[in-house]
């Protein structure tokens, strides 16, 4: 396993990380998470990555009991706020059970260090920008976690380059911490490159399609993502367009001698903007697949090759 630093910070995240979308606490038993959290781990990864919000909460308790029997130096463990979570899972959100401020950050932050089992959370990032909160008010909150010691660093997830350098500037002026990360929206990587931010790409394989398993729209294993619930979020992927540059860029990989998984997450860490790529697995195979591709070396022709086919669709 190969590590890199978290933007200018001095932490060092593994090139693969694994996070808990859709799988751990939901579709996945418990017992095959903690197995496919365990193979990575042993294989060195040290990023895990999870959200309070997924399958509201479950996902947390999922990683916390993985993680339970690891020397906490071992590993970096992220997680996030903003999105609802209702005080009362039966009920609707109150008003103050999403979004960025202080209030609901500090709730939540000590909801997920319940659930997780840790004193401290390494990486807590704001799932997406709150434009109802005033920005100084989210940094700050941010900031007095971090001398809390109940996180050490916190990052962005979907800002724009602008919210970034903006949060930037505050902390700053202010003597805050500052943001360490940001998993980013479409034209973020230059701005994060300038700021020192670091970037952990989420969903490097389009949510399982650059596997090359779909191999056309009808064509969905009964044990895929796609076959469930997942498949709402991976509807602009399921054309013909797409999935036929996806099969092209399969004979690319098999030239390159690698998986079709792994040439797409070479791809991603191919920029030095790239501090980790968070993979989803519901089976130990997929983890030995992804992982493996932080100690392959790629040449320039192939990853070129792969950007070519896949550039056009991926604009559309």
């Amino acid at each position: 396993m190969r590590y890199r630093k978290l933007g200018r910070w001095g932490v060092r995240v593994s090139e693969v990380g694994l996070g808990s979308w859709l799988t751990y606490g939901a579709s996945v038993d418990e017992t095959s998470a903690i197995e496919c959290l365990q193979r990575a781990y042993d294989q060195g990864v040290n990023f895990f990555d999870t959200a309070n919000v997924y399958a509201q909460g479950a996902a947390e308790q999922v990683l916390g009991k993985a993680v339970a029997s690891w020397p906490r130096q071992s590993y970096v463990l992220a997680t996030k706020v903003y999105m609802p979570m209702p005080s009362d899972p039966a009920g609707p959100p109150g008003p103050n059970d999403a979004g960025l401020s202080r209030k609901h950050i500090r709730e939540q932050a000590d909801a997920s260090l319940r659930r997780l089992g840790v004193e401290y959370v390494d990486l807590y990032q704001c799932h997406r920008y709150d434009a109802t909160t005033p920005l100084e008010e989210t940094c700050q909150a941010m900031d007095d976690l971090v001398r809390a010691g109940k996180v050490l660093y916190w990052g962005t997830s979907e800002w724009s380059a602008d919210q970034l350098a903006h949060a930037v500037s505050l902390c700053r002026a202010h003597g805050w911490a500052m943001p360490a990360s940001s998993q980013p929206e479409k034209r973020v990587l230059a701005a994060c490159d300038d700021l020192g931010v670091g970037n952990v790409v989420w969903a490097p394989l389009a949510m399982g399609i650059l596997t090359g398993k779909y191999a056309s729209p009808d064509d969905v294993p009964a044990d895929s993502r796609a076959a469930g619930r997942g498949r709402q979020f991976m509807s602009q992927y399921f054309t013909g367009e797409v999935l036929d540059a996806v099969n092209q860029a399969r004979v690319v990989a098999t030239e390159a001698g690698c998986s079709l998984a792994q040439l797409a997450l070479r791809w991603c860490l191919r920029r030095r903007e790239v501090a980790s790529v968070i993979v989803g697995a519901t089976k130990p195979h997929h983890v030995d697949d992804n992982v493996a591709a932080a100690d392959l070396d790629v040449d320039d022709q192939a990853l070129d090759r792969f950007d070519a086919l896949l550039a056009p669709v991926a604009a559309s």
